[in-house]
């Protein structure tokens, strides 16, 4: 691609990433990826033509402000419409967390296409090299979740033959094979052992029955925590603190996060804001009962990999250290940690 075109093509997809980052409506997001689909998919030398003969617009997925970015950013400009959201983006996602957030190599809990993410592996896992990372867990849902197109296990197997080959063209970046797999009313684990058994990393999270009372709560956690396949428990209480919201699961912290220590399983501090899961109060229970934790963004666009400062500054709050982050660790490490 020429250098024009691809400048274009950077220019577009920078400002998806940035309306991602800042979490706005998924309309604007997509006229962005949509347009830089359309530039990527074009013959040699038609970007070019179609620019200067000014039919760009003719394209599917070009508007009038989106051919505005393509026209500046091949005339070797930074597009006005980048720049003032440059502009905002300045400065930090949170005040607090940044030693924290330095000591991080990776990112355990991230969803692509292929469940309810918007974006294809490839371009999720090239957004966090970009970010820094020396590996990201794939974690899309499993079956059960079937609103979030969640993974048959024909269709996980499908996805570990298409890691296998992006980690060779990636290296030394690592994907993590994973899942984000329900926690069943009964605690068990919504995916065939088999399968969970060759993954580097299970995510495990209610996502039904919210509202189960306390005792069938604490129960259904627990078992799930035992099983020797599970690796972290994700956003715990399933609370959301945006719009309408959603109250916080019960359950006994104290007998969850004990069972959490006891079996190796790390409490995930979920970086998405409408999440920030869990509240801090039980995060610093978390923390005095001696669990290890997973700062994740649970992201689901390139952009929202950017969201782990929201969940350092939480952490960093609670007393939470570098040492006490499985996912500040190198991935050998990592690794072997899972493996106990």
């Amino acid at each position: 691609m020429e250098s024009d075109a691809r400048a274009a093509l950077d220019a577009l997809n920078q400002i998806a990433f940035l309306f991602e980052r800042t979490n706005e409506p998924t309309y604007r997001v997509r006229a962005f990826r949509n347009a830089a689909t359309t530039l990527a998919g074009l013959p040699a030398g038609e970007l070019k033509r179609r620019y200067g003969e000014g039919t760009l617009e003719e394209l599917a997925g070009i508007g009038k402000v989106t051919a505005a970015v393509v026209g500046e950013a091949m005339r070797g400009e930074t597009p006005a419409y980048l720049a003032a959201l440059l502009g905002k983006a300045d400065g930090p996602l949170a005040r607090g967390g940044a030693e924290l957030r330095a000591a991080l190599r990776g990112d355990l809990h991230t969803h692509s296409d292929w469940s309810d993410g918007g974006s294809p592996i490839e371009e999720m896992m090239r957004a966090a090299i970009e970010l820094g990372h020396s590996y990201v867990a794939l974690t899309d849902h499993s079956p059960r979740l079937t609103v979030a197109r969640g993974l048959s296990p024909d269709r996980l197997r499908e996805q570990l033959d298409v890691v296998r080959k992006l980690n060779d063209e990636l290296s030394p970046f690592r994907i993590l094979t994973g899942i984000e797999v329900d926690i069943l009313d009964d605690g068990g684990l919504d995916q065939q052992p088999e399968l969970l058994e060759q993954l580097d990393v299970v995510v495990a999270s209610v996502h039904s029955k919210l509202r189960m009372p306390r005792e069938d709560m604490t129960r259904r956690m627990v078992a799930a925590i035992a099983n020797p396949h599970m690796d972290v428990l994700g956003h715990c209480t399933g609370r959301l603190v945006v719009g309408r919201g959603r109250p916080e699961s019960e359950f006994d912290a104290e007998v969850v996060f004990e069972a959490c220590r006891q079996f190796g399983v790390a409490v995930e501090i979920n970086s998405r804001p409408e999440r920030l899961d869990p509240p801090k109060r039980l995060l610093s229970v978390a923390g005095e009962m001696g669990c290890e934790f997973s700062i994740d963004t649970d992201a689901h666009a390139p952009g929202q990999l950017d969201w782990q400062p929201y969940g350092c500054e939480r952490a960093e709050e609670c007393g939470v250290t570098a040492d006490r982050v499985i996912n500040a660790r190198g991935v050998d490490e990592l690794l072997e940690w899972v493996s106990r």
